[in-house]
């Protein structure tokens, strides 16, 4: 850890101008990554802004204010949003009334954490990870990844140039750039994308003109009828569908969890300190837990810790986390201008498609990192059976013509039936299961760039 006398744990020393600035430079950071999210979706851009805002003060609250994080949309639920959206379409539901009963699942995932959170109070974090090793959470990332790619390729076939115009710039900027560019290559690569299909395809731009003129400066982040609060409220609740959606999704949480103690062990080795002892690894679960809970009732999509905010801490040796509390401020802020959501979700398929491309193949190499890094022995032939079934099922149920498991009234995405098998086997077959506490050198980030 550089310990020299450029690094700041107090930003009022820099002044206000300057801590404003850096609160806005680490709203950027998350942007990108955070809007691709509800534009991918479906959900709603406002809301997903507005309760990332509210998610990472909380974490703050939670944690003492210790902790210099900021919680942004997860890409690692995705698949589950998809599977859950065909199956509501197949049930004769609109996409928005589908994309209702996923968030239903992601709140109970949400929930998931509060358990592993008193969990890990009571019989301590170590005695807990050991039951999900990089031989279990490894596979289950890379299956995300894969599983996602053919609705970037989906995307990328409506505009091939402009598409390929995202991955260049995000290549160029991730591999060349310096400084603040290196660290938002995402967000770079969607507007320079986004600037050329408007310039080379007139119907693009004729929409971008049209939903932007037409929304107001000032409105409510959400509708009501599309939070989970509505559906409720309607009376008309298919029940068999909203426990269909429920397995299907809780399961991811498994992974997330995961990737939640990457995060916080690496932001805790940017820094300097072991959050995982202080304020506690119960704490910052409780945060991301509650904040992904209340997120997903009102319609936005899950929350994840954010390695890009990270990715700032240490190129500007500022770590005070109010800095980040700022640029939580900055997003809820936006989050009342629906001009500003029209022209987010005016963006053209071609360049969701060009970025998605890449993020959906970083969580698939993530996975293998995850398993290379914690040198996963594969010469055992447990670990291999373990690998193979979770992968196996993952892409098979997926791919299959039936794309789940079906008992009675409730279907089991790929991803949920190979969580569930690979954790269970990690528990029952012999073998020793090598415990999950990365160190700041070996953290991963999932679902997010």
């Amino acid at each position: 850890m550089d310990n020299n006398n450029d690094i700041i744990y107090n930003a009022k020393e820099l002044g206000t101008g300057k801590t404003l600035l850096l609160g806005l430079q680490h709203m950027f950071a998350m942007f990108g990554a955070t809007v691709l999210v509800p534009i991918i979706t479906g959900l709603s851009v406002s809301s997903t802004l507005l309760f990332a805002g509210i998610a990472t003060l909380f974490m703050h609250l939670v944690t003492g204010r210790k902790v210099p994080v900021f919680l942004g949309s997860s890409f690692a639920f995705l698949g589950g949003y998809a599977a859950v959206k065909a199956a509501g379409v197949a049930l004769g539901y609109t996409e928005s009334i589908s994309l209702v009963y996923a968030c239903v699942g992601v709140a109970c995932a949400g929930l998931l954490y509060l358990v592993l959170a008193l969990v890990c109070k009571i019989y301590g974090s170590k005695n807990v990870m050991k039951f999900f090793p990089p031989v279990v959470t490894g596979p289950i990332i890379i299956a995300i990844g894969l599983n996602l790619a053919p609705s970037a390729i989906n995307n990328c076939t409506t505009n091939w140039a402009v598409a390929l115009v995202a991955i260049v710039v995000v290549v160029v900027c991730n591999i060349w750039g310096k400084g603040m560019i290196k660290i938002i290559p995402i967000l770079i690569g969607v507007i320079a994308s986004y600037v050329v299909a408007l310039i080379v395809d007139p119907s693009s731009r004729a929409a971008v003109v049209n939903s932007v003129s037409n929304a107001a400066w000032f409105g409510l982040p959400f509708k009501m009828q599309d939070t989970v609060f509505g559906l409720f409220f309607s009376g008309n609740v298919n029940w068999s569908f909203l426990l269909s959606s429920i397995i299907t999704i809780v399961p991811i949480a498994f992974a997330t969890m995961m990737e939640h103690v990457g995060d916080i062990s690496a932001i805790g080795g940017t820094v300097g300190k072991n959050f995982i002892e202080d304020p506690g690894l119960h704490r910052t679960l409780i945060g991301d837990g509650v904040g992904t809970a209340i997120a997903s009732l009102f319609g936005a999509p899950a929350n994840t810790t954010y390695g890009e905010n990270t990715g700032v801490l240490a190129l500007t040796k500022v770590y005070d986390p109010f800095v980040i509390r700022l640029a939580a401020i900055y997003a809820i802020v936006l989050s009342f201008c629906p001009k500003f959501a029209a022209l987010i979700e005016a963006m053209p398929s071609a360049t969701i498609g060009g970025v998605s491309i890449i993020l959906y193949g970083m969580i698939s190499a993530i996975g293998v990192r995850n398993v290379v890094e914690n040198k996963t022995n594969f010469q055992d032939s447990r670990n291999v059976i373990i690998a193979a079934l979770i992968l196996g099922l993952a892409i098979g149920i997926s791919y299959s013509a039936a794309g789940a498991i079906t008992f009675g009234a409730v279907s089991f995405s790929g991803l949920a039936v190979a969580s569930i098998v690979g954790i269970v086997l990690n528990a029952v077959l012999p073998g020793r299961r090598k415990e999950y506490m990365p160190n700041e050198e070996n953290s991963s980030s999932l679902g997010k760039y």
